[in-house]
């Protein structure tokens, strides 16, 4: 295991990823730490999620590391899935079983023991609120419905860090609402570091710790949103013209299964 700041949970050094000649992630360096909501932010194609998926293992790196919970993405990939949840941008459950039936498919996934997987299907379902909906099939839930699932399932082995790409695309503002409802009380009865990509600047100033601003596969800027602010220089700058000021341009470049399907579907996967 790496030495890391006992306040750390995350520490990435150097991490690069190359897709033949696209350097999508330009060795970046930050650090993470326990408990925090900790936001990347920037438009698609800055290298969110290839980040991410380093460092869930889903993608190597082309040079660098990173360690998670201490254990090295390269060097110990099994501990490092044993310690972290992940919620996709594209929809992660099956519209043909029911909601009861996702989790425990889930449960058998992460290897939660045989005799506690009732129990925890059980609390997710009553913490998410789902207690009337285990039989439902899933594809006759809202959006939000949806997204509240995908995040119990990714808790169900109570992981110390919960990756999530773009957790409310797609979403209408009460669902939104509700989603992080959850996750910040994930956050405050689990001790769960949050680690979440974004290009929604409300969303990441609303509930951020810190920001990581993306841009172009390099870290253009990282701190506190007020941090951020501070730093251009303006009187009453919004988070928008903090991300202008560090990156020179904009980021800009609710519905049933169908519908939350076909606009997570129309993301770009390397955003």
């Amino acid at each position: 295991m790496a030495f890391m700041h006992n306040m750390d949970i995350i520490s990435v050094e150097g991490l690069t990823k190359r897709f033949k000649e696209l350097v999508a992630v330009d060795s970046i360096f930050f650090n993470v730490r326990k408990r925090e909501i900790f936001a990347f932010l920037g438009p698609n194609g800055a290298g969110k999620t290839t980040t991410i998926k380093m460092l869930i293992t889903l993608l190597a790196p082309a040079d660098g590391d990173a360690f998670i919970n201490g254990y090295s993405i390269l060097r110990h990939p099994s501990e490092v899935r044993r310690n972290i949840g992940y919620v996709p941008q594209m929809i992660s459950v099956d519209g043909t079983l029911t909601v009861e039936e996702n989790l425990m498919l889930m449960a058998r996934l992460y290897d939660v023991p045989s005799r506690e997987r009732n129990e925890r299907i059980r609390q997710m379902l009553a913490f998410l609120k789902l207690e009337n909906y285990g039989r439902s099939l899933v594809r006759t839930l809202s959006g939000g419905m949806i997204r509240k699932l995908e995040v119990g399932q990714a808790m169900l082995h109570h992981p110390h860090i919960l990756f999530l790409d773009e957790p409310t695309t797609g979403l209408d503002p009460v669902a939104k609402r509700n989603v992080w409802d959850h996750l910040l009380e994930l956050r405050s009865t689990l001790d769960t570091t949050i680690f979440f990509s974004t290009h929604n600047l409300e969303e990441a100033e609303e509930v951020c710790d810190r920001v990581a601003i993306m841009d172009a596969g390099k870290i253009a800027a990282i701190g506190a949103v007020s941090e951020l602010k501070e730093k251009t220089g303006r009187k009453e700058a919004t988070l928008e013209d903090a991300f202008i000021f560090f990156t020179g341009s904009s980021i800009q470049g609710g519905g049933n299964f169908r519908e939350i399907r076909r606009t997570r579907q129309t993301q770009q996967r390397l955003g």
